[in-house]
């Protein structure tokens, strides 16, 4: 049994969605057991619309919540019974594998740091969401957590992205792109210049150079490597042409009566289309290189990414990454 802390209170749309997220995790699939941390009365009523294995979901109250705008750092130390604090010590003490959450984004890198601790040798935990290409997905790492990455570091998120995309997603000996501005070895700045030729020259992973950002969609690469700040431009600026593109296209087919019978006749095939490409389907981002799993959700989760964000943390466990991933840094030193 996988279990998996789930932060109640954190995110937009909670305690409505992250509750329902976790009830279909729950009905989804066996080998899972959540922990809903948050204030019991409201978590409780909201409970009460579901049917759902009552051994496989518990209510554990937690008191107070961080909320998105308050200081992460004081927020952690000060708000000790707070849901996002509560789960990040059910995962450093053993009894939870996993916490899913989607609160304050600086509460949880914090919480998973000076909470759950990194793995001895890894430098820096990168956040790694899952994006959709043409070809399937990509891992992007970092999007979050380390906006003034150094070599050897971006070098780590390459091994360790490696190892995630091999063992969770079952893509083989997966290809390693570093996001650059040309395809050149020579482009960039000092920091992907420096980087270049360690990646390049590092055995444990299948590097196939620079990246450019107009490639990204195209599948160029199955681990995209970069800084948090580089990262997080190109996550958010996917999420908002998606968005964008998604809205024109619907506007189009509704402005004409003709075009509304030609949506009718591809709507079955355009909606598999647009779910593919759909973040909320692979679920939320993990912080790779801690002591335990932690997942961060978007902000504004519906019930499916934090349903599939719960699911997600079964294939982190059974496939043994952390211990992966120590390995690795093991031989490294």
């Amino acid at each position: 049994m996988v279990n998996v802390a789930v932060d109640a209170m954190g995110g937009d749309n909670a305690p409505v969605e992250t509750v329902k997220g976790a009830v279909e995790a729950v009905n989804a699939d066996k080998r899972v057991k959540v922990f809903l941390v948050g204030r019991e009365p409201v978590v409780a009523e909201e409970l009460k619309k579901y049917t759902y294995d009552q051994e496989r979901l518990e209510v554990l109250h937690a008191e107070e919540v961080i909320e998105t705008g308050e200081p992460p750092v004081m927020a952690i130390r000060k708000k000790k019974e707070s849901s996002i604090v509560k789960c990040m010590y059910m995962v450093k003490n053993g009894e939870c594998d996993a916490l899913v959450s989607a609160g304050s984004t600086g509460a949880v890198l914090v919480g998973g740091q000076v909470i759950v601790g990194r793995i001895k040798g890894v430098e820096r935990p990168p956040l790694a969401p899952v994006i959709p290409n043409v070809k399937g997905v990509s891992l992007l790492l970092d999007c979050g957590a380390n906006v003034d990455a150094r070599p050897s570091q971006l070098v780590q998120f390459a091994k360790m992205g490696s190892i995630y995309m091999e063992s969770v997603l079952g893509v083989k000996n997966p290809r390693v792109g570093l996001v650059n501005i040309g395809a050149e070895e020579e482009k960039g700045n000092a920091l992907t210049k420096e980087t270049y030729p360690l990646l390049k020259n590092c055995p444990e992973i299948n590097f196939v150079g620079n990246v450019e950002a107009r490639d990204i969609p195209m599948g160029a690469a199955d681990v995209l490597v970069c800084e948090a700040f580089a990262g997080n431009i190109v996550l958010k600026m996917l999420e908002g042409v998606s968005d964008a593109l998604i809205g024109k296209i619907k506007a189009g087919m509704m402005s004409s009566f003709k075009s509304k019978l030609g949506a009718l006749l591809v709507k079955p095939a355009l909606k598999q289309t647009l779910k593919s490409f759909s973040t909320e389907e692979y679920g939320g981002a993990p912080l790779l290189g801690l002591n335990g799993l932690v997942v961060k959700t978007h902000g504004s989760s519906k019930a499916v990414e934090i349903r599939n964000s719960v699911l997600q943390c079964i294939a982190f466990k059974e496939q043994n990454i952390n211990e992966k991933i120590r390995e690795q840094i093991v031989l490294e030193d």
